[in-house]
């Protein structure tokens, strides 16, 4: 055939027809074969392989968890199933790869959602621990459950690490006061925390501390107040990367609890940080937190070991013995080995237990414990 479109008998498209090939690549065997017509060779000419589909074979379980993923209500996004096939099976996908095979397999959603229009990007820190944004948001993270469960999140500005990620029952004190300590733990203490106006966070009374900032302060953490929600764009456009992901996920593993679903939130936290790369960085969080260590762009300071670290990170409030040498501690009153209307400070723990000191969080001091109902 190939000699008879050199003749011109047959034309490149009724090659392509006969072969079952694309005109390009008729043109590609053609020259291939006019190179071997100059060197007499064209009688034991022959087509070499052509380039085929090489890509593996997706093995069931990659398959399996797409469906599982794509096919719950609501289903996952794209991006979010190549990351869990990433996680879970350990075989790399991207999101175009995903999205064909969904729609070749009848698991592509039916309605894709608009996506809100990004605010502007402040220019990021340079160095990492400088500025960590924290936000809260609630939905509704569980199939069949109407409760709007508020999420905490805490990223870095510099790498967008995610320092912190956890879902609580409401937004209280304690639930700050149990999320942060944790973060300053694995992550180190940083400078400041970009935050909003709730009054966690901001006093109404002007130059005076919330307990959320007075706790912060004891250990050189300053907050910084973002005049609107846009202007935290980072923890908010993540809120929604949350907010796509979770209810596919939680829906699809028929999660309904707090504790459980915090259990696997952690993973994936982990997961973004370690292996999904950031659109803006060009890697993945993790590592530009790494290069930025490496670069000595870091003013993070190790979380001391501080005899004061339980009672900071605790809800305090002032109480006087009464004349029965007794203070409440939740429902019941605890004798205390102190004079009567001596004052104290009763500490409720985000763990739950309760424990009163002889005075406040003193860096000169040590703390005088008088009671506690933790237990052993």
């Amino acid at each position: 055939m190939l000699a008879a479109f050199r003749q011109g008998t047959l034309t490149a498209r009724q090659v392509a027809v006969e072969l079952g090939l694309s005109r390009s690549r008729v043109y590609q065997l053609y020259a291939d074969y006019l190179r071997a017509c100059a060197g007499r060779r064209e009688a034991q000419w022959q087509p070499g392989c052509s380039g085929g589909d090489h890509a593996p074979v997706w093995p069931a379980a990659v398959t399996d968890l797409l469906r599982k993923r794509l096919k719950s209500q609501p289903p996952a996004s794209y991006s979010f199933a190549a990351s869990e096939v990433l996680r879970l099976c350990n075989f790399q996908l991207d999101r175009a790869q995903v999205r064909r095979w969904a729609l070749e397999n009848g698991c592509a959603p039916a309605q894709v959602l608009p996506r809100p229009k990004a605010p502007v990007c402040r220019w990021q820190r340079t160095r990492i621990g400088e500025l960590w944004q924290l936000d809260a948001t609630p939905h509704r993270w569980f199939p069949g459950v109407s409760v709007a469960f508020p999420l905490l999140n805490l990223l870095d500005d510099c790498s967008r690490c995610h320092t912190g990620t956890k879902l609580y029952q409401r937004e209280l004190l304690l639930a700050y006061l149990d999320f942060l300590p944790a973060a300053f733990l694995a992550y180190g203490l940083p400078l400041a925390l970009y935050v909003d106006y709730h009054s966690i966070f901001f006093s109404s009374v002007p130059g005076a501390l919330t307990q959320l900032g007075t706790a912060l302060a004891f250990y050189g953490v300053s907050f910084r107040y973002a005049p609107t929600p846009q202007a935290k764009g980072k923890v908010e456009r993540d809120h929604h990367v949350w907010q796509q992901r979770l209810p596919a996920y939680f829906a699809s593993e028929g999660i309904t609890e707090l504790g459980l679903a915090n259990e696997h939130l952690e993973a994936l936290r982990l997961h973004r940080n370690r292996h999904e790369t950031h659109r803006e960085l060009g890697m993945p969080p993790q590592a530009a937190w790494e290069l930025a260590r490496k670069e000595k762009r870091s003013v993070l300071r190790a979380a001391p070991r501080c005899p004061w670290w339980p009672y900071v990170w605790s809800e305090r409030m002032p109480l006087r013995v009464g004349s029965d040498g007794r203070v409440p501690v939740g429902a019941q009153r605890v004798r205390l080995e102190v004079a009567a209307g001596t004052k104290v400070i009763l500490c409720h723990h985000p763990s739950g237990h309760h424990s009163v000191l002889a005075g406040p969080p003193d860096r000169k001091t040590k703390p005088v414990l008088l009671f506690t109902n933790r237990p052993r």
